[in-house]
């Protein structure tokens, strides 16, 4: 590859790889997927000779892991305290919501939504407390596992490549 076009390519791929590190806490990015193909194409880039199919393969089930683990913390969490479909839905609008408001909207909107479809589903403030606050901590467990996967990935690549081909 020409040595403009690659040095963009890669600027190109770091740049995919910090934004999906950044949607790793932000729910509106596919954090970890942005990831992947941030190292896929530094694999294209180097022709496939450093960075082959079989890290590339295990890059890809790290992401399908990574995508499964936030689904299945948060339903976990919601679960286990008994919730209401609407306090799911309460939860990701809160979710959406969050991302305007800073980290910390980040970190409460989504409990105040799954309380407030909690309330409107059963209307049970102690319930509904309940259930924010796992539904809340279903999604920050499912948020840091998608951290830790992301870095590993990343890790990963760096390792393959450095002692690859």
């Amino acid at each position: 590859m020409e040595g403009n076009i690659a040095y963009a390519l890669w600027a190109l791929a770091a740049l995919l790889v910090l934004v999906g590190l950044a949607g790793t806490f932000l729910p509106a990015l596919p954090g970890v997927p942005l990831v992947f193909g941030g190292l896929f194409l530094a694999a294209y880039i180097g022709d496939f000779e450093r960075i082959g199919w079989p890290t590339l393969t295990i890059l890809g089930v790290f992401t399908a892991v990574a995508i499964a683990a936030d689904f299945v913390a948060t339903l976990l969490g919601a679960k286990r305290a008994g919730a209401s479909k609407l306090a799911l839905v309460g939860a990701a609008i809160g979710s959406l919501l969050g991302i305007f408001s800073g980290l910390w909207g980040l970190l409460v909107f989504p409990f105040i939504g799954a309380v407030a479809g909690e309330l409107i589903a059963r209307q049970q403030i102690g319930q509904a407390s309940r259930v924010g606050l796992a539904t809340w901590l279903g999604m920050v467990i499912g948020t840091l596992a998608k951290l830790a996967i992301a870095l590993t990935m990343v890790g990963v690549f760096i390792v393959s490549y450095v002692f690859g081909k």
